[in-house]
């Protein structure tokens, strides 16, 4: 980067680390530390004189977030992966002999705040009550080029900064060392997907990896991602689901296979959606999608448990329990509840019709299934806030999922809505071979009047359908979604490290 793009203070720490190879300071050293200790372990284990010889001697290292100067002392506060905590720092402690160079030039011209230095000494507390490290010996193992972001005042207006999506998103790295509880979110993410593991290998699920580049772009209603193998040369596609692959597994003999997944999809964004997203998704032979409701209120219940200690979490101010058991509401009347219209056997045109009376907008690309869709996701999906499942959708809708054993015209599906939004979708699989290759022709037809998110025809799946799968019930989570539920946040792009941006300018 040029210096005419630099910022003064960039230019600066630039010239500091210059002047520190100047000294034979290494602003980078090699990276062995060793470190014993943390700030988090320190506050909460330090007892005072009751334990204090266990912390004579500690070593840790962090991110200088402040410094107070008072001449041949200073205190300074130090961020490590676990938190903060003061540290006190005296010229005569860490330059014993003449050399004064390693406080009066390195530590107070040459450090900045945002350098990573490791430090070793004792704990104490100070005359305020406050635990901090006395330093003995201090090192620089990172100087900072990049001035953090600090709270700037104009006219009484504050203007952080740290507080700013665009930069909070973009700049994730900093966004975790200014607003260190940002963390929390991401530790509650692992633990919940950790809990949701345990439960199924406790249940005995046998985790799988299936392809991502896929030839056909199967499992799911939806626009996929198109790339190119050169070897090949043949298009390929980026995963939108890996349910035919899975679903292969269980032909091929697992009774039980569960895969989180990162799946792509070319569709906009907003605050419940992202091009790239995981998704949990497990087939079990032998099972119904009456077993997989149950299952999924104690996968539910337990993995909520696992992470907050119970099973009620807030979003926006709504209390929403995930102990079992949940509601179930058939899709149809879900859409007489909230319409006060029976679509009971209504055909495509009625349905356009009922659409356009209820101001949904609608167009001739849409058959009958996204037409349904439509009209609940429109007038229904947004008031089921406490776990819900809507069950038995129309057969248009579900292209692999088994024709309802008493329903003529339904499918045995259901999705679970938690906050009004779907956050699992499952079946009771269809396995038979020839159905299902009726099914995707329908498809095929719904592309050809326009419909870029209905399904190509995976002759291969057709083919392991043909040796004969089990009776099977599958689900897909969005844990995504789940995990914005579990941490209260309101935006998708809170519980991604890294969520899509627009390129920046």
């Amino acid at each position: 980067m040029q210096s005419s793009h630099l910022s003064e203070q960039e230019i600066i720490r630039r010239e500091k680390r210059i002047a520190l190879e100047a000294l034979g300071i290494d602003p980078y050293p090699a990276p062995l530390f060793p470190v014993n200790s943390s700030a988090t372990a320190i506050r909460e284990g330090y007892k005072g004189e009751e334990n204090k010889e266990a912390f004579s001697s500690v070593c840790l290292a962090g991110r200088v977030m402040s410094i107070r100067d008072m001449g041949k002392a200073c205190f300074a506060v130090l961020q490590d992966s676990t938190g903060r905590i003061q540290i006190y720092v005296r010229r005569d402690d860490i330059c014993p002999g003449e050399d004064k160079t390693l406080y009066d030039k390195v530590w107070k011209h040459l450090t900045d705040i945002g350098d990573i230095c490791g430090i070793k000494g004792f704990v104490f507390t100070t005359k305020t009550g406050e635990i901090s490290v006395h330093v003995q010996e201090l090192t620089l193992l990172t100087k900072s080029l990049k001035p953090l972001p600090i709270v700037k005042e104009k006219e009484g207006e504050t203007f952080d900064a740290v507080t700013d999506p665009e930069f909070r998103y973009r700049q994730r790295y900093a966004d975790l060392i200014v607003n260190p509880q940002v963390k929390e979110t991401f530790l509650k993410r692992t633990r919940f997907i950790n809990a949701i593991r345990t439960f199924l290998n406790e249940q005995g699920a046998v985790e799988v990896d299936t392809p991502v580049l896929q030839s056909i772009p199967g499992g799911a209603a939806a626009r996929p991602f198109t790339t190119h193998h050169n070897a090949l040369d043949i298009p390929m596609y980026m995963r939108i689901a890996n349910e035919l692959y899975l679903k292969r597994l269980i032909v091929g003999g697992f009774d039980w296979v569960y895969e989180f997944s990162r799946n792509f999809r070319n569709e906009g964004m907003d605050r419940t959606h992202n091009p790239e997203f995981t998704v949990l998704e497990f087939y079990v032979a032998y099972k119904d999608y009456h077993w997989m409701m149950d299952t999924t209120e104690q996968l539910l219940e337990q993995a909520t448990r696992a992470v907050t200690g119970g099973t009620i979490v807030e979003v926006n101010g709504k209390q929403i329990d995930l102990k079992a058991p949940y509601r179930r509401v058939t899709m149809f009347e879900a859409i007489h509840e909230h319409t006060g219209i029976d679509i009971t056997g209504m055909e495509e045109e009625q349905l356009r019709d009922v659409c356009n009376q209820l101001h949904i907008p609608v167009d001739n690309t849409m058959g009958k299934g996204k037409l349904i869709d439509e009209l609940f996701s429109e007038k229904c999906e947004h008031h089921f806030i406490q776990p819900t499942f809507i069950t038995d959708y129309p057969v248009e809708m579900s292209p692999l999922t088994k024709k309802h054993r008493d329903k003529p015209g339904l499918v045995e599906r259901f999705e679970l809505m938690i906050n009004g939004k779907e956050v699992a979708n499952a079946y009771t699989e269809l396995n038979d071979p020839i159905d299902q290759r009726a099914r995707f022709e329908e498809q095929v037809k719904l592309m050809e009047r326009g419909d870029d998110e209905a399904m190509f025809i995976d002759h291969d799946f057709l083919r392991a359908l043909e040796y004969g799968m089990p009776p099977t019930a599958g689900i897909g989570f969005g844990i995504d979604r789940l995990c914005m539920l579990l941490t209260g946040q309101p935006s998708i792009q809170y519980v991604l490290l890294f969520p899509m941006m627009r390129p920046e300018a």
